[in-house]
C-alpha cells in the first residue's frame, strides 16, 4: 500500500469562483471595525490612565513582557508540535505491510486526509495559545530572574546566596517545566502520527522485523533523549526546591531530606542522564531493548532510592532519635523564619505581672492612663454618619480609623473619617446621568474625634468637622482642600471640569449653605489633573465604548478641557500602578500638607526563602475587622517572607499616587526597582508631616504575631516540644460562632522599659494546644510612631516588644476577663437597666495595658436606639485588673474604683461625668459652627450646623442620664444593706430603685417621642 500522495481530485476544469456579495463584505469590514473599536476601548483608554499617572512605563512593560513571553510559549509549543506532526508525516513509509492493523488504520487515514493540513495546523496553534497564556502569566518571575538583586546571606545547605531561591530557581522550574510539557506534548503528536501512516507499529510484527521505520526511530528516540535531559534538569532543580518544603513539625529540609532525599535525587539526575544516552544510542542503533531496560531502571531507581530509602530513614533512624537529629534544621527553620518575617529583634522582657490592684499604681503610668482610647472606630460610625453626614448624599466608612494629630502642641489619639460621596443616599427621582456623573462628583472634608475623651452625652467630642471643614487641623494646617474626588467608597466615573470661558456657571456641587446665592448651594469646579482628558471625539467614543454609555458622546457637560476620573479607590490604584506589590487590606486618611491622603501599606513578598516557614497570608490577617469588611483584598496564598517595602500615598483630591521605598535595602525591592527604575522615591522625599502620619501595617503585625506565637521559641529542643506554643484569642466581643481573632489596637501607651509613651500596636497571647483555659501569656507591642522629620524614619519605629508572663502567674485572658464582665451580678443588672425601653448595649473593643505593674483591660460601653434613629452614645466603661472590676459612667472614675478609691492617674474622660448635655443645633444654623477643640466640662457645639438628622439628643437625655444613675447607685446601695443584714436601709434602696426605673422609662419615651 502507497502512503505517498493523497487522492488527486477528478479533472473536470478549474472551479468558477464565487463571486463575493457586496452586503457580506461590508458587514464584515463593519463587525472588523467594531470589534476593533472594542478592543481599543479596552486597552487604550488603560494606556490613557497609567500616562495621566506618570506610571506608563509600567503597564508597557507589563504587557511588552507578557506578550514576549506569549510568543515564545506560542513558538516554542506550536513550533514542536508542528514540527513534530511534520517531521512524522513527512517520513511515512510509501509502503506499509499488509496486515489486519494496518486493514484498519486505512480506515482512519481516509476519514482524517481531508482534514490533516487544517489539523497539523489548528491542532499546534490551539496548544501554542495556551501555551502562551500560560507563559505569559509569569511575567513577575522572569523580570525578578532578570535583575536579581543578592541576599547577602546564603542558605544553610548548599551555601548559596538567597537570591538564587528568590529570583532564579523560580525561574528555571518554570523553564524546565515548560519545556517538558513541550516535549511531551510534542511526542505525542509524533507517536499518533508515525502510528496513524504506519512508522510505529504495535500489534504483531514479522519475525525480526522492525517496528518502526528508521525514521520513526530516530524522531521518537531524540524527543525521548530530550524528555530524560530535562527530567534529569528537573531533579537537579528538586535538590535545591527542597528546602522550602512544607512538613509535619516545621518546614525546610530535615534529616531525612538532607542525607537521603538530596543525595537520592542527585543520582536520580545521573541515572536521567545516563538513560538518555541510551535513547541517542538507539537513534544510531535501532535497539529499543536499551532503553526500555534504562526506562524501567530509572523507574526502580525513582521508587527505591527516592521514595523507599528516605522513608526507612525516616522511620528507624529518625522517628526514634527525631529530637536529637532534627535539632540542627529546626533550627535553621526558626533563625530563617525570624529573619524572612523580621521577627528576628524582639525585645523580650519577663514580665512579672501582679494581679493585686493597689491605690495609686497607676501614678507612673499617668500619661499611658490618660491616653487610653474610648472611642471605638468599629462601632461609632453610625454617631459620626448622624451628626456629620450633613446630607444623604455623604456617608462615612463603617470602619473608622485610628491616628494621632498635634492638638495645641500635644499629640493626641484621634478617631478620623472622611466624608465620602455616597450615590445611593440619592432618591430614585435625583438618580440620571446628569446627577450621577457631573453634579453630585465628590465628598467633603474629613470629621476627627479625641479618641480619649467623649463630648457631652456620650458623643465623640468633635474637634475638626463641618462644611465648609473648620477645627484643629484645619487651624493646623492653615486651610486644606477638603474636596474628596477619590475614595475606597467611590466606585463610579465622574467627569470634571470646563474652560474658563465657559460662560456657565459650575456645576459640580460642593455643599450646600443658606447664605449661598444659587438656591442655597455652592457649586465648584475641578481644576487638578485627576485623569485622562476626555474632550477630543477619539477620546468620547473610547469612554463612551467603555462603559457603555452614550451620553459621554452627545452630554454638552463634556466639554474640551474635561476629565474623567474612574478607579477611584486607592487600593485599586495603587494596585494597578505597581502590580508587584501586595497591598495591607487597610487604607487611612490623613491631612497632610494641606491635602488629604489615603495612605496604603504595601509589601514584597516570597515563598521561595529556604527553611522559613510559609504561611497563608489570608488566615494570618484574618479577624473581625477583616470579617467586618466583608472579606480581605487580593493576597498570595503562602508566603514564608514579607518586608513593608513600601509606604504608597494616594491625593483624595486628584488622585496621584506617590510610591516611597520605605524599606530600600529589601533585595526585592532593589529588583523592582531595576524593573521600574522611577516608580518608587525615595524615603528622603516624604515630608515631615506626612512621616508623622506613617504607621506601623496592622496586616504585617497580624502575620507576624501569628508567627511569634510559635517563634518565640527559639531553642530547638524546646520547639520540638511544643509545650509553649501560645495562640492569638478569639475576639470575646464577636457573636459569631466560631469567633475570629480579636484584632490588634492601635494605642498610645509606655511598655516597661519604655522611657515615653509612644504610638503602638498591640495584641496579646494565650495558651496553645487543645485547651479552653484563656489566660494571659504574653502581650506584643510594635513602635507605630514613623517620627516627624523629613525623610528620616524614627529610630524605634518598627520595635517589637514582647513581654512574656511567667507561667506561675493566673492573669485573666480576653476571654475571661469578658466573661467576668458579663456574669457579674452588678454589672449584668445595671446593663439590663440600660437596655430598657428601645436600647440596646454595644459593646466596645476590650483594650489591653500593661500598667500598673500587672495588665489592665477597659472597654467602653455603648447605648444605641433599637429603632428609629440609631447611633451609639458612650455611657459607661468596664475596667479589670486582676479580679477586680470596676464599672462607672467614665473611665477615671472606673480605674478609681479598681485601684482603691484612687488609681493615682487622671484618665482623657476626667470630669465629663458631670457635664451637661448640649441643646440640638437649630435647622438654621450657620454652616461654619466651630467644633470645640478641648470638650471637657464645658458643652460643646457640633460643627457643620445642619446633619441631615435629628440627633435626639436634649432634656429627655440628661434626665434618663441622672435616671440609670440613680439606679446604679440604688443598686449598690441594696446589695451593700443585704450583705450587712439591714433591711430597713435595703427596702428603701428598693423603693428608690423601682422610682428610678419609672423616671428611666420615662425618659427613654420621651427621648423616643
Amino acid at each position: 500500500m502507497s502512503f505517498a500522495a493523497a487522492p488527486r481530485r477528478p479533472s473536470g476544469g478549474a472551479p468558477r469562483a464565487r463571486r463575493r456579495s457586496p452586503l457580506g463584505v461590508a458587514v464584515v469590514a463593519v463587525a472588523v471595525v467594531i470589534a476593533a473599536l472594542l478592543l481599543l476601548a479596552q486597552f487604550w483608554t488603560e494606556v490613557m490612565w497609567f500616562d495621566q499617572l506618570g506610571f506608563s512605563r509600567v503597564i508597557w512593560t507589563e504587557w511588552g513582557m507578557r506578550a514576549a513571553l506569549f510568543a515564545a510559549g506560542f513558538l516554542i509549543m506550536g513550533g514542536a508540535v508542528f514540527w513534530s506532526f511534520t517531521a512524522a508525516y513527512r517520513s511515512r513509509p510509501i509502503y506499509a505491510p499488509s496486515t489486519p492493523e494496518q486493514a484498519t488504520l486505512d480506515q482512519y487515514r481516509e476519514a482524517v486526509e481531508p482534514l490533516r493540513r487544517v489539523v497539523m495546523i489548528a491542532a499546534p496553534v490551539l496548544v501554542g495559545f495556551f501555551a502562551g497564556v500560560a507563559a505569559s502569566a509569569q511575567w513577575r518571575t522572569v523580570l525578578l530572574a532578570f535583575n536579581s538583586e543578592p541576599f547577602g546571606r546564603t542558605d544553610p545547605e548548599f551555601d548559596i546566596d538567597l537570591g538564587f531561591f528568590v529570583f532564579t530557581l523560580p525561574a528555571l522550574r518554570f523553564g524546565v517545566g515548560f519545556l517538558i510539557s513541550v516535549v511531551v506534548i510534542a511526542g505525542i503528536a509524533g507517536v499518533i502520527t508515525h502510528y496513524l501512516y504506519g512508522g510505529l507499529r504495535v500489534g504483531p510484527a514479522a519475525a525480526g522485523g522492525p517496528r518502526t521505520t528508521t525514521a520513526a526511530r530516530v524522531h521518537l528516540a531524540v524527543i525521548g533523549a530530550v524528555l530524560l535531559l530535562l527530567v534529569a534538569a528537573n531533579y537537579w532543580l528538586d535538590r535545591y526546591s527542597i528546602l522550602t518544603n512544607a512538613g509535619d513539625r516545621f518546614d525546610g529540609a530535615s534529616y531525612a531530606d538532607v542525607h537521603a532525599v538530596i543525595p537520592a535525587k542527585g543520582i536520580l539526575t545521573v541515572v536521567a542522564v545516563f538513560v538518555a544516552l541510551l535513547f541517542v544510542v538507539t537513534a544510531f542503533r535501532g535497539d529499543w531493548r536499551l532503553p526500555a531496560i534504562g526506562v524501567g531502571l530509572m523507574v526502580v531507581s525513582a521508587i527505591a532510592i527516592g521514595g523507599i530509602y528516605p522513608a526507612v530513614v525516616q522511620r528507624f533512624q529518625v522517628n526514634p532519635n527525631a529530637q536529637e537529629l532534627e535539632s540542627e534544621y529546626i533550627q535553621r527553620n526558626i533563625d530563617a523564619t525570624l529573619s524572612a518575617f523580621g521577627i528576628d529583634d524582639v525585645e523580650k522582657e519577663q514580665y512579672d505581672a501582679t494581679t493585686e490592684a493597689e491605690e495609686g499604681a497607676l501614678r507612673s503610668d499617668a500619661d499611658t492612663a490618660a491616653s487610653i482610647r474610648l472611642l471605638d472606630p468599629q462601632i461609632v460610625s453610625p454617631s459620626f454618619r448622624q451628626l456629620q453626614q450633613n446630607k444623604q448624599y455623604y456617608n462615612f466608612n463603617d470602619s473608622l480609623s485610628v491616628d494621632k494629630y498635634q492638638i495645641d502642641g500635644e499629640s493626641r489619639d484621634t478617631v478620623i473619617a472622611v466624608r465620602e460621596l455616597n450615590l445611593a443616599g440619592l432618591g430614585q427621582d435625583q438618580r440620571n446621568w446628569v446627577n450621577d456623573h457631573t453634579v453630585y462628583t465628590h465628598g467633603y472634608g474629613v470629621v476627627a474625634a479625641y479618641g480619649n475623651q467623649p463630648g457631652p452625652d456620650g458623643r465623640p467630642a468633635f474637634f475638626e468637622g463641618g462644611i465648609p471643614s473648620q477645627g484643629a487641623i484645619t487651624d493646623l494646617e492653615g486651610e486644606y482642600e477638603p474636596r474628596i474626588y477619590f475614595s475606597p467608597s467611590t466606585d463610579t466615573y465622574s467627569i470634571v471640569g470646563k474652560p474658563e470661558s465657559d460662560p456657565r456657571d459650575p456645576w459640580e456641587l460642593d455643599y450646600q449653605a443658606d447664605d449661598a446665592d444659587d438656591g442655597g448651594q455652592v457649586n465648584t469646579t475641578f481644576t487638578g489633573d485627576a485623569g485622562p482628558d476626555v474632550g477630543a471625539f477619539g477620546s468620547k467614543l473610547l469612554y463612551a465604548l467603555k462603559f457603555g454609555e452614550e451620553q459621554i458622546l452627545f452630554s454638552d457637560r463634556v466639554t474640551s478641557e474635561s476629565q474623567i476620573l474612574y478607579d477611584r479607590d486607592p487600593q485599586a490604584r495603587v494596585s494597578k500602578v505597581a502590580p508587584w506589590l501586595t497591598l495591607d487590606n487597610r487604607v487611612y486618611p490623613a491631612v497632610v500638607d494641606g491635602r488629604v491622603k489615603w495612605i496604603v501599606d504595601a509589601y514584597t513578598t516570597s515563598d521561595a526563602v529556604p527553611y522559613s516557614t510559609s504561611t497563608p497570608l489570608d488566615e494570618a490577617v484574618a479577624d473581625t475587622l477583616t470579617q467586618q469588611q466583608g472579606g480581605a483584598v487580593l493576597l498570595p496564598e503562602e508566603v514564608n517572607y514579607i518586608r513593608n517595602s513600601v509606604k504608597a500615598t494616594v491625593d483624595a483630591y486628584d488622585g496621584s499616587v506617590d510610591l516611597y521605598a520605605w524599606d530600600d535595602q529589601d533585595p526585592i525591592l532593589k529588583a523592582w526597582t531595576n524593573v521600574f527604575p522611577a516608580a518608587v522615591k525615595p524615603m528622603e522625599e516624604i515630608s515631615g508631616d506626612l512621616m508623622s502620619h506613617l504607621r506601623y501595617p496592622e496586616d504585617m503585625f497580624k502575620v507576624q504575631r501569628t508567627l511569634l506565637s510559635q517563634y518565640h521559641v527559639t531553642d530547638s529542643a524546646e520547639f520540638f516540644s511544643g509545650q509553649d506554643f501560645w495562640n492569638n484569642p478569639a475576639d470575646p466581643t464577636s457573636d459569631t460562632t466560631p469567633a475570629p481573632l480579636q484584632p490588634p489596637y492601635y494605642l498610645t501607651l509606655q511598655m516597661p522599659g519604655q522611657e515615653e509613651s509612644t504610638f503602638s500596636l498591640t495584641s496579646t497571647f494565650i495558651p496553645g494546644g487543645n485547651t479552653d483555659r484563656e489566660v494571659l501569656t504574653g502581650f506584643l507591642a510594635v513602635d507605630a510612631d514613623a517620627g516627624s522629620e523629613d525623610g528620616v524614619k524614627s529610630e524605634d519605629y518598627g520595635k517589637l516588644r514582647l513581654l512574656e508572663l511567667p507561667r506561675d502567674t493566673t492573669v485573666p485572658g480576653p476571654g475571661q476577663v469578658q466573661n467576668n464582665f458579663d456574669s457579674n451580678p452588678t454589672i449584668s443588672e445595671q446593663l439590663n437597666i440600660l437596655q430598657i425601653g428601645a436600647s440596646t448595649v454595644r459593646r466596645g473593643n476590650q483594650l489591653t495595658l500593661p500598667v500598673g505593674g500587672g495588665l489592665l483591660y477597659v472597654q467602653p460601653v455603648y447605648i444605641q436606639s433599637t429603632g428609629g434613629t440609631q447611633f451609639p452614645l458612650l455611657r459607661k466603661v468596664l475596667v479589670s485588673f486582676g479580679d477586680d472590676i470596676g464599672f462607672a459612667d467614665t473611665l477615671d472614675e472606673a480605674l478609681d474604683q479598681v485601684f482603691g478609691g484612687d488609681s493615682g492617674a487622671q484618665a482623657g474622660d476626667a470630669g465629663t461625668a458631670e457635664d451637661e448635655a448640649p441643646t440640638a443645633p437649630p435647622d438654621d444654623a450657620e454652616p461654619g459652627t466651630e467644633p470645640t477643640t478641648e470638650p471637657s466640662t464645658e458643652p460643646s457645639t457640633e460643627p457643620s450646623g445642619d446633619t441631615g438628622e435629628e440627633p435626639g439628643a436634649g432634656a429627655p437625655t440628661s434626665e434618663l442620664d441622672a435616671a440609670l444613675r440613680e439606679a446604679a447607685d440604688a443598686m449598690e446601695d441594696a446589695n451593700a444593706a443585704q450583705r450587712a443584714g439591714d433591711w430597713a436601709a435595703y427596702g428603701e434602696a428598693q423603693d428608690r430603685l423601682q422610682q428610678a426605673l419609672e423616671d428611666a422609662i420615662a425618659a427613654e419615651e420621651a427621648q423616643q417621642g
